[in-house]
């Protein structure tokens, strides 16, 4: 059996769990994570912690049953806590603010760039330069934060651009001045 798959999940105190229709259901204070279960796998709920089942021993279904329990955990997770993701801009004049349902970036291009903020998913500027993308969905937070950082990716000379905090850059040596 699967050492992922058969840890219990405990969920915490405001969360609200219940599978439907092969989907299972999380709601809490940070919002609703729906994810769908695969075939063959199951979640049995007693005393504030859920277990991941499977019906049989085929391949494929031990292949997906660890999956399937951390996707749940995190569906858990995301409703009761929520998910973070911190990105800096770096670059002289490089800077984001938020107005309405837009992301308006000044990226060092001959115009704006807008991003759409989707439902779901809270963006907040501190200083200009540090965007905090938060969400329920953990797929969904990754995916904007990965979009967000695709409008400029750091350059690998001076390190200008948008970068995860924390994210080590591989800097290269600039052009050589020979004699």
């Amino acid at each position: 059996m699967s050492r992922i798959g058969r840890k219990p999940i405990s969920v915490p105190s405001g969360v609200k769990t219940r599978v439907a229709d092969g989907v299972f259901h999380a709601e809490g204070p940070k919002g609703k994570v729906a994810q769908a279960l695969g075939n063959g796998i199951g979640v049995e709920s007693n005393d504030n912690q859920l277990n991941v089942t499977r019906a049989n021993d085929e391949r494929d279904t031990r292949a997906r049953h660890g999956l399937m329990r951390a996707l749940v955990a995190n569906a858990v997770q995301g409703a009761a806590q929520g998910f973070t993701k911190y990105l800096d801009i770096v670059g002289v004049g490089y800077r984001a603010e938020v107005k309405g349902k837009d992301l308006n970036l000044a990226l060092g291009y001959s115009h704006p760039v807008v991003f759409p903020i989707p439902q779901g998913i809270d963006i907040t500027v501190d200083k200009n330069t540090r965007i905090t993308v938060t969400g329920a969905n953990r797929q969904q937070v990754g995916q904007v934060a990965a979009e967000i950082r695709g409008l400029r990716k750091p350059d690998p000379y001076k390190g200008k651009g948008i970068k995860y905090t924390g994210e080590v850059l591989r800097r290269k040596v600039g052009k050589a001045c020979g004699k």
